[in-house]
């Protein structure tokens, strides 16, 4: 199964609530993945509040054309899961 973003809602600082096609949800803090000429500008909060869902690339984008992959959202938000460990090496995030 692909990993797509449903819908993200800013909560604050660099923390988004996120939903997810296989019906998992919570909080992500996207602040590690913003480094970068393309991420610089959304270290600033009112830009990065800006954030919406592209439903033809089913994650979350902004205005100055960011993106992140919905996979290390999906990391980002369940990296804490004993669960899905397995996952998260086979998709890189982790080494064993």
């Amino acid at each position: 199964m692909f990993i797509h973003v449903t819908e993200a809602k800013y909560l604050k600082n660099y923390e988004v609530e996120v939903s997810f096609n296989d019906g998992k949800s919570g909080i992500a803090d996207l602040g590690p993945a913003l480094y970068g000429p393309m991420f610089e500008p959304l270290k600033h909060n009112d830009m990065f509040a800006k954030l919406q869902v592209d439903k033809e690339l089913e994650t979350i984008v902004w205005p100055n054309g960011a993106d992140l992959a919905p996979e290390y959202i999906y990391y980002l938000t369940f990296q804490n899961n004993p669960d899905l460990q397995g996952q998260f090496e086979s998709w890189g995030y982790i080494n064993s």
